[in-house]
């Protein structure tokens, strides 16, 4: 197997998006803005109401860490993805659109069970809300995982979704004992406010004694720091990170190492789905950074991928886009 710059573990699950109304959500208790767990017979309740009532939008490969790999490799870095999923049709979709993107996977992925799906529900304000149906990613564990692309690799990166699962929090140590003894670098992402909520202890664990980039949004920053001031947040932050990112959403993002800290703009565009905004935010700036680019280089990249991500429907661009923008962002620097 040919050497990765960036090996990834995290959730393997299909989305399913739909335009939905606010009362939508409240007629089946989803808390806007979050992720919610919930077992077959529910997801199968919801998704029948879903296609009776809203407006159906698409399927897409999903699951955090596979939207963060999928736009690092398609921006040119080499990657692996660590997953389970079913040995069924979405499971042999899913990994068909790995291969696609170039992502090197590993056959210990296909496992038992069903592969898992995620409901994403977008908001007319471009928010979304999702429920999420584990399968078979729930039992995610080191049997499915091979470890020997991590020794070699330039980074290891973290999906917080996987601190809820005591078998992918093993795995995930596992694999953060193996990259420190090779000198791998290690990124984490908070993922979603819900696992600040619902399983901090896990995210502590997951985090161990700390990582080397840390990715979060503003509402993930302050509940996981028990602040209601960005400032107090940060400085917390900055205890578990060497690096510490905190996407702002329309108003750009922060960075903040031991040696500086600075604030890039966003961009402004017609919002029309946040799903996936963050995953290609972590890919871009993660790609950056081992193309040798400084961190407001890398920010500035990041901004500009995560803004097309939420200018249309879907957690991914056209594998093409995110080369040609990387190229736009190029010509963008040349010019000024």
């Amino acid at each position: 197997m040919a050497t990765v710059d960036l090996f990834a573990i995290g959730n393997a699950l299909i989305d399913q998006e739909f335009r939905i109304d606010e009362q939508f959500l409240q007629q089946h208790a989803l808390q806007k803005g979050t992720m919610q767990l919930a077992d077959a017979e529910t997801q199968i309740k919801l998704h029948t109401s879903l296609i009776a009532t809203q407006q159906y939008k698409g399927q897409a490969s999903g699951g955090s860490a596979a939207n963060t790999t999928v736009a690092f490799s398609a921006l040119g870095g080499k990657a692996f993805y660590a997953c389970r999923v079913g040995q069924d049709e979405l499971g042999e979709i899913y990994l068909q659109g790995l291969s696609e993107a170039k992502i090197q996977t590993s056959e210990k992925s296909l496992s038992t069970g069903i592969t898992g799906t995620c409901m994403v529900l977008i908001s007319e304000d471009s928010e979304r809300t999702m429920q999420t149906f584990l399968g078979t990613t729930a039992d995610l564990s080191s049997l499915q995982i091979d470890f020997s692309p991590l020794t070699q690799a330039k980074w290891l990166y973290i999906e917080g979704y996987l601190s809820s699962s005591d078998s992918a929090r093993a795995a995930v140590l596992q694999a953060r004992q193996l990259a420190k003894e090779n000198q791998v670098k290690i990124a984490l992402t908070l993922s979603d406010p819900a696992m600040v909520q619902y399983a901090r202890a896990g995210l502590d664990e997951l985090l161990g004694d700390g990582v080397d980039l840390l990715f979060c949004n503003e509402q993930e920053a302050m509940m996981y720091t028990q602040t209601d001031h960005l400032a107090a947040a940060l400085t917390q932050l900055q205890a578990l990170s060497q690096t510490v990112v905190i996407t702002l959403g329309a108003k750009g993002a922060l960075i903040a190492t031991a040696d500086e800290q600075f604030q890039v703009d966003g961009r402004r565009v017609h919002a029309v789905d946040t799903n996936g905004a963050g995953d290609a935010f972590a890919g871009a700036f993660i790609y950056a950074l081992t193309a040798g680019q400084n961190l407001q280089s890398a920010a500035e990249l990041a901004i500009l991928i995560s803004s097309e991500v939420v200018a249309q429907y879907g957690p991914r661009l056209a594998l093409a886009d995110y080369a040609k923008l990387m190229q736009k962002s190029q010509q963008d620097k040349v010019a000024v």
